[in-house]
């Protein structure tokens, strides 16, 4: 049975809906706005000798605006940390069935490496400034365990044979596997990085992206051979 429609409805409903979009846009420029405010002031003079009240002007924002987004400066530092975990999720999510589990992983992690825009480049300066700032490190860590958390899920969904269109046979996997694999895996990515920064020709430089690629391929070989090791007589 067909079902009628109020005239004007499906035109309301349209306009909610760009409505919605706008404000959701608008607010991910803000914040967007501000984690990139206190990136640069915190560049600039050091993460201790900013204030909130500085990366509220230099976005143009009110303060109130600023605890909308970010609790606390620190938080909005690190943001371009988060943004970069969570970019390598999405391109984890979006790589094919026929992957396995760390392979995927790897060409999730060298897609958002290749992205070379304004966000990587805020990325390597935020792990930077970490790196420098030891009061950062509590904040990283924080995100690092939320993108651990929607890393693991991402990886039970990719197990369950119900949810594989190809119908492909998954080996089995015990219940700890999906979050013990994206804590090893985020933590060898944090190692690696970790790693290149230190190939750095000078502090303001990025070390080549073929020596992260390589550092990173070590690290998933390692991974994928297993870390159990015969001791030595």
């Amino acid at each position: 049975m067909a079902v009628s429609v109020p005239p004007g409805t499906q035109s309301r409903a349209g306009e909610t809906a760009a409505v919605v979009g706008r404000r959701e846009r608008k607010k991910l420029a803000t914040r967007a706005a501000v984690r990139e405010a206190a990136l640069r002031l915190s560049v600039r003079h050091g993460v201790e000798n900013v204030t909130v009240e500085q990366i509220a002007a230099e976005a143009d924002i009110a303060l109130r605006t600023f605890f909308n987004h970010f609790p606390s400066k620190e938080d909005a530092v690190v943001a371009a940390s988060a943004a970069g975990a969570d970019a390598v999720i999405v391109a984890f999510r979006a790589r094919p069935r026929t992957e396995s589990v760390l392979q995927a992983i790897r060409e999730a992690v060298l897609v958002v490496m290749d992205q070379s825009d304004a966000a990587g480049r805020d990325h390597i300066e935020a792990l930077r400034l970490i790196r420098k700032a030891p009061s950062l490190v509590p904040h990283q860590l924080a995100i690092l365990a939320v993108a651990e958390k929607a890393l693991a899920e991402a990886i039970a969904e990719r197990l369950d044979p119900h949810g594989d269109p190809a119908g492909t046979a998954v080996p089995p996997a015990g219940p700890i596997y999906p979050a013990l694999c994206a804590a090893a895996a985020f933590a060898a990515l944090r190692l690696v990085v970790d790693r290149w920064l230190d190939q750095a020709t000078g502090s303001d430089d990025a070390p080549p992206l073929d020596a992260l690629r390589a550092e990173i391929d070590q690290a998933i070989t390692e991974l994928a051979a297993g870390l159990d090791r015969p001791g030595t007589s």
